[in-house]
Order: C-alpha cells, then sequence, then structure tokens
C-alpha cells in the first residue's frame, strides 16, 4: 500500500500570507503521527517564478533539509519557471549563453520515484508550457514516460501526476486553461494498463472524477480555493482554509482520496 500526502497551487510570491499558508499545511503534514511514503506538490508553487520564490519553497518544503519526514516530489505548473526552478529546487547549474528569441523552453522537469515496498511508482511530469497558462504534455514528457514504464517492466503499478486537469471542471477559469491535447493521455492510458491513476492541481478545488477510464483527482489549492459558480461571486475564496489531500494507492491498484483542511 502506498499513502500519499498531496498539496498544490502555494503561489508563494514573498509575501507572510502566502507563507504562511503554506507552512501551515506543512506543519500540519510534518506532526503526522503515522505513515506517509511521500508528499506530491502538483505545480504552481511559486506565484512569478524567480529564483527567490522557489529558495523559499525549498526552505518551506524542505526539500535540503535532511530531517525532512519523507520524499517530497514536485513538478511545474503554469506559473512557474524551469530555469529558476531547476537552479534553486534541484540544484542545477544556471544556463550560460545567449538567451533563445521567444518564450525560453528548456527540458521539462519530469521525475520519478519508485516504492519499491508498496510495488508503485509516482511520475511527476511536467505540463507547463513556457508562456502559456494552458497545460501540455509534449513529445519529449510523453517519451519520458514511455521509457519509464518501460523500465520498471510492466509490474510496478504507476500513478501520473502533473499541474492541468485534462477534463473539464465546470468552471470557467480552470477550464479555459486545462490540459491541451487530452487524446494523446488517453491513447498513452489504453496503451498502459500500469497507470492506476492521474493526480492534478491547477483548478483549487478538490474534485474527483475519471478520464479514459482511469481515477482522477485534482487537488486543493493553499492559497486560495475556487469558488464554483452556484456558490456566489468571485472566483477566489481567499478566507477558505488551505487544503491538501491524501491518496492511498492500495494492493489490488485501487486509488482513494481524502481531502483536508489546515484550520
Amino acid at each position: 500500500m502506498l499513502v500519499l500526502a498531496h498539496i498544490s497551487d502555494l503561489h508563494l510570491d514573498g509575501t507572510r500570507r502566502a507563507t504562511e499558508r503554506a507552512e501551515r499545511v506543512r506543519d500540519r503534514l510534518w506532526g503526522l503521527p503515522g505513515r506517509v511514503d511521500a508528499l506530491l506538490v502538483t505545480g504552481d508553487i511559486a506565484d512569478h517564478g524567480t529564483e527567490s520564490e522557489y529558495e523559499e519553497a525549498a526552505r518551506v518544503l524542505g526539500l535540503h533539509d535532511p530531517d525532512t519526514p519523507f520524499p517530497v516530489l514536485t513538478c511545474p505548473g503554469n506559473h512557474d519557471s524551469r530555469g529558476p526552478w531547476r537552479k534553486a529546487l534541484l540544484g542545477e547549474p544556471e544556463a550560460v549563453g545567449p538567451a533563445p528569441a521567444g518564450p525560453a523552453d528548456p527540458e521539462p522537469v519530469n521525475s520519478v520515484r519508485v516504492f519499491d515496498d508498496a510495488g508503485a511508482a509516482v511520475l511527476m511530469c511536467d505540463s507547463s508550457v513556457p508562456g502559456s497558462d494552458e497545460g501540455e504534455l509534449d513529445e519529449r514528457t510523453y517519451a519520458w514516460i514511455e521509457e519509464t514504464l518501460d523500465g520498471l517492466d510492466g509490474s510496478v503499478r504507476a500513478l501520473l501526476a502533473f499541474h492541468h486537469p485534462p477534463v473539464a471542471l465546470h468552471h470557467p477559469l480552470p477550464d479555459a486553461y486545462r490540459l491541451r491535447a487530452p487524446d494523446a493521455l488517453a491513447a498513452l492510458l489504453e496503451r498502459r494498463s500500469e497507470i492506476a491513476g492521474i493526480i492534478t492541481g491547477h483548478a483549487h478545488t478538490p474534485a474527483s472524477t475519471t478520464f479514459a477510464g482511469r481515477p482522477l483527482v485534482v487537488g486543493p489549492g493553499v492559497t486560495w480555493t475556487l469558488r464554483l459558480p452556484w456558490e456566489g461571486e468571485g472566483a477566489a475564496d481567499r478566507d477558505a482554509p488551505p487544503g491538501f489531500a491524501f491518496h492511498v494507492l492500495d494492493d489490488e491498484g485501487r486509488l482513494t482520496s481524502h481531502f483536508r483542511v489546515a484550520g
């Protein structure tokens, strides 16, 4: 059995409000008395994609702290920037040389974590599109997913995690900037029976549905909660407490999710 905590959309921007909300969720998770195998952070960690915002994120999330209680797995969202992300969160050297014309498009930030005891893996996929709020899993990321799953030899159950949901969530704001070309993702799921489900963020609201016959779970937002059309005026409920989720992938490959708030 694999037990995952999940947060999304921290939008750290240097303000005390954003930091306090992220720390409130962090403290709740760090203080759990029971076992959690990893924390997933599905994008929009930074609000402006600056190096200083990622340095704060590394501190808040304990990314370089050996005492962090479990692995912290991350993937970018539409507010994130791959270059500063790689430098501040991954410790990679900054690119040198002349800047390319148009929006920068360095390699997607994809990573995998295999949990041998649970017979499971989590693939953190980069659905960001430099210069756009829409999402896309590009050809490099699809090739990486296929190669990674091939390396696991079909014997390990896998979860895909990325920022942009591939389906409508029935609110005009996230639905305007969802994952492009969802048919390509559906075709991947048809080929790959070992993929047990999909975990995303972006919408700032906890939600669950299905996509191509697999569970699709959307994590709540830390910075604010999406107010649905029938809940009143204004998209952003900034007074709602920050949310988080727990996902359990059991030995039969069933994905179960629970949602919480950090009051």
